[in-house]
């Protein structure tokens, strides 16, 4: 009795296991690179998280993320009396359940300082314990020494930051010393267009991080945490940092995809077919969108003979057709629009044109 009581308990704890579906995000590869969605940014009970680490490999599969990273602070752990280990405790618990689930982990941790420098995740890191330093620099030359990717966490964070977000000295210091890579130009579900100015100028890579520290609750039908896309070479952890390191990433939070212009129209023309087709004094423009992005069109330095929206939106998965009218003896044309919510500069969006 007590063996199949037993069987009986064990079956039912594993039942969430089965039941649990991996997700889907339907975001175009781009050529010569697979889109895969990443969260660097993550926190558990080894830091001032409240959830274990192999439940955010769970939530990651749940979601349909392809990679991770858990960045447990190495200066602050609230639950150290109750929650023993070093600062790589957390990967250890969570890879075996991310490799059963082909979730990739990213090593990472951490670097907690008041502002400046501020909050900084290192990643792709070997031995989170040897950031454990007093002073600041003698942490990042810790993890520099380890092969490191840096970013900069929530520049805009007003606890940090409460009346104008800076650039400072010390962010100097660390960019021309090879210790800032990138940085974070959405932190949870706060935009930080100073931070997306500066990845601009100054050659950065451009992320976008959950930064999530209790449970990450069900989304919605069509909704999603914030996220790093990253066009990698293939899904490894090694050609993930190596798309990082070579700036190739776009930000997904919300309705917004934020990033380099080139990689942004690519996005869009792979996304979504366009079928253009003439009859007189009018055309016909089909949109089908073969992906989970959202799209909104605002009509842009119309020439008045060529008769067409103000505003439209190209939803997810679905496929419009619009009407072109031509007036004045012309018989073509650019339909000229801007996609409002893909940022290619700070809060503007990308220009695009369909000849008609």
């Amino acid at each position: 009795m007590k063996k199949i009581l037993s069987l009986f308990l064990a079956v039912c704890l594993a039942l969430p296991l089965f039941a649990q579906v991996r997700g889907k995000i339907n975001i175009p590869n781009l050529n010569g690179y697979v889109t895969l969605k990443c969260d660097f940014h993550m926190h558990t009970v080894f830091s001032d998280g409240s959830v274990w680490p192999t439940v955010r490999i769970d939530e990651a599969f749940r979601e349909g993320l392809d990679a991770i990273s858990i960045t447990d602070h190495i200066e602050y752990r609230p639950h150290k009396d109750e929650v023993v280990g070093s600062h790589n405790r957390s990967y250890e618990i969570a890879r075996a359940s991310a490799q059963a689930r082909g979730i990739i982990l990213v090593k990472g941790s951490e670097i907690t300082r008041d502002m400046p420098p501020g909050h900084s995740n290192a990643i792709f890191i070997t031995n989170s314990d040897e950031l454990d330093k007093p002073d600041f620099m003698n942490a990042f030359a810790a993890a520099k020494a380890q092969g490191a990717f840096f970013f900069w966490n929530h520049p805009c964070w007003d606890s940090q930051q409460p009346n104008v977000t800076q650039w400072f000295a010390e962010h100097t210091k660390l960019l021309e010393q090879g210790m800032m890579h990138g940085i974070e130009v959405v932190n949870g579900r706060t935009y930080c267009p100073e931070a997306h100015r500066w990845c601009l100028e100054k050659k950065l890579t451009m992320i976008g991080t959950s930064d999530v520290h209790g449970p990450m609750l069900n989304f919605a039908p069509g909704k999603h945490r914030s996220m790093t896309l990253v066009f990698a070479r293939n899904a490894t952890s090694e050609a993930i940092h190596e798309a990082l390191k070579e700036r190739r990433t776009a930000v997904y939070y919300e309705e917004f995809v934020i990033g380099e212009e080139k990689y942004l129209k690519e996005l869009f023309e792979k996304a979504v077919d366009i079928k253009v087709e003439k009859s007189g004094n009018s055309a016909r423009i089909t949109f089908t969108n073969n992906s989970d992005l959202t799209f909104h069109l605002k009509k842009t330095q119309p020439d008045e003979r060529i008769i067409y929206f103000r505003d439209y939106t190209i939803v997810p998965n679905g496929t419009h057709t619009i009407t072109v009218r031509l007036q004045g003896g012309v018989t073509g044309g650019d339909v000229n629009f801007i996609i409002e919510n893909f940022f290619v500069q700070p809060n503007e969006g990308m220009r695009y044109s369909v000849r008609i």
